[in-house]
């Protein structure tokens, strides 16, 4: 008798935490339709990027037999998933989710997240993954819903190349559906210095304003039009086209054997 084709297994981690409800809106469309192992952050790493916790100890935390909270990076979450051979994972995951993120992540907001880096992580080492974020005020389940759609079809469509993509979801969304590519946030950019009751000083880094300039074929595009968007991102950041004025400053510095 012939065996039932296995589920496929889908790593699950965020940047908003163990216990966010993005995650655990996610946690549950996926689990309909695939085995699901949960690794995310123990508290909130929003804006932590790539960083991998190479200089503290690290600890652990069975919630139950299918989730884990980590006291590190979303980074350090997926990295130690992949390679702690079985105390997480049973296999190398099919695929790697990482959301849903409580709030958008386009445009530059690529280079910060904590949640695309999840993803990236994964992607790095061969594995699609999927990275999804969406305006605080949406209905979660059904961006669930449309997130596990996604992460099904990439996981039928065995893609030969290392891939990585960006889901974003607006406020007042559609429903429609837009590939894209990245746009640019326009931040109100500031530093902001003040002093504390005991006139300590502290600050702040940046400001609450954003605004997108009319861009067509972007995310941001799609966000100001009520349209989701899936931008695939690279993960060679080699500039080609700066390839010439790199090989002209090679030969001019280069010293002669």
């Amino acid at each position: 008798m012939n065996e039932p084709p296995a589920r496929p297994l889908v790593l699950l981690s965020n940047d908003d935490g163990h216990a966010s409800r993005g995650l655990s809106a996610l946690y549950e469309a996926l689990g309909a339709h695939c085995d699901v192992v949960v690794v995310a952050p123990e508290h909130e790493q929003s804006a932590s990027s790539h960083a991998l916790s190479l200089r503290k100890p690290l600890r652990l935390r069975r919630l139950d037999e299918q989730r884990f909270a980590l006291d590190g990076t979303p980074a350090d979450c997926v990295y130690l998933a992949l390679h702690g051979g079985t105390r997480v994972l049973p296999r190398r995951p099919d695929l790697v989710l990482s959301g849903i993120n409580l709030g958008l992540n386009l445009g530059q907001d690529a280079f910060y997240s904590g949640t695309i880096a999840a993803a990236r992580e994964a992607a790095l080492r061969g594995i699609p993954s999927i990275a999804s974020s969406a305006h605080v005020s949406l209905d979660l389940a059904r961006v669930a819903r449309a997130s596990t759609r996604i992460a099904l079809m990439l996981a039928c469509s065995a893609p030969q190349e290392r891939t990585l993509l960006s889901l974003n979801f607006p406020k007042d969304w559609s429903g429609g559906v837009r590939a894209t590519r990245l746009g640019t946030r326009i931040y109100e950019e500031r530093v902001e210095f003040r002093k504390d009751p005991y006139q300590h000083e502290y600050l702040w880094l940046g400001g609450p304003g954003v605004r997108h300039e009319k861009n067509p074929g972007t995310d941001t595009d799609a966000y100001d039009e009520h349209v989701a968007s899936i931008t695939p991102l690279v993960l060679d950041l080699t500039s080609y086209e700066g390839a010439r004025l790199a090989e002209a400053m090679a030969r001019e510095v280069g010293e002669e054997p």
